[in-house]
């Protein structure tokens, strides 16, 4: 049965909205299945602002790269790395970044990242997460090259991806529901790109501010009893239509069984 959703924050002033979009967004993201990017801004929170630097992965070798590939189950729907010249991304936080977390892994996650909050808004927002009935979580990290050299990764962005499995298509549902009503509700949100054929997907831009030196996007859509999370970031002005690609090749992928296997 289709759970209440919980209390969505009411429409403030624009200055009010914008100095609260990073921790909005980053309250939305642990409540409706961000693991992955809750992690990343969690542990990069209390660094000093600045010019960012990017530590590339190693490459991996053919037999990893074939072994990740033939991953199945849910990690098993990850676009693999090679698809359209994607290679290896940052670490997700200290999982690395390519990994896939138990139901129960995930919830306890998503639970500590509630930790900052007021007792009486984290319980609640404890109770929608139990709601939800994770059954696992599955993590990829790219860059949009294969390539890591100066000449290639200048203009090279990342791109973290998270598909979350869940009992049931109406905690899906739900939460994609959620998110979007989050966002929406600060009022603040650039809508970004559409995604061919897939209706319920969702993609926003932060507000412009020509003094920002990264721009970030992020996307979500349900296919089935899966949540798909897509986070792009990358200096100004973002690929977004590159991101966007990635993101409906992840979405049809999830959609084409035979794709996934």
């Amino acid at each position: 049965m289709s759970q209440p959703l919980p209390e969505l924050p009411e429409k403030r002033g624009r200055r009010g909205r914008v100095a609260a979009v990073a921790g909005s967004a980053l309250l939305a993201a642990a409540v409706v299945g961000g693991v992955g990017c809750t992690v990343v801004a969690v542990h990069g929170a209390d660094r000093d602002a600045g010019t960012p630097v990017w530590v590339f992965p190693k490459a991996a070798s053919e037999s990893e790269t074939e072994k990740k590939a033939a991953s199945s189950g849910l990690a098993g729907m990850l676009v693999p790395y090679g698809t359209d010249d994607w290679g290896r991304g940052p670490d997700l936080g200290e999982f690395g970044p390519d990994v896939a977390l138990s139901g129960q892994r995930a919830t306890a996650l998503r639970k500590e990242a509630l930790s900052g909050l007021p007792r009486t808004q984290r319980k609640r927002l404890e109770k929608a997460v139990d709601q939800q009935r994770i059954t696992g979580i599955a993590m990829r990290s790219y860059l949009s090259t294969t390539k890591l050299s100066d000449g290639f990764t200048d203009g090279a962005f990342a791109v973290r991806v998270q598909l979350s499995q869940m009992e049931n298509r109406h905690a899906v549902r739900d939460a994609s529901r959620l998110r979007g009503a989050f966002l929406d509700a600060l009022d603040v949100f650039r809508e970004g790109p559409k995604i061919k054929g897939h209706k319920n997907a969702r993609c926003y831009l932060p507000p412009k501010d020509d003094e920002e030196e990264l721009e970030t996007m992020l996307c979500s859509a349900y296919v089935g009893n899966v949540l798909v999370t897509v986070v792009a970031d990358g200096a100004k002005p973002l690929d977004t239509k590159g991101a966007a690609m990635l993101f409906r090749e992840q979405l049809d992928r999830i959609a084409e069984p035979g794709k996934a296997i």
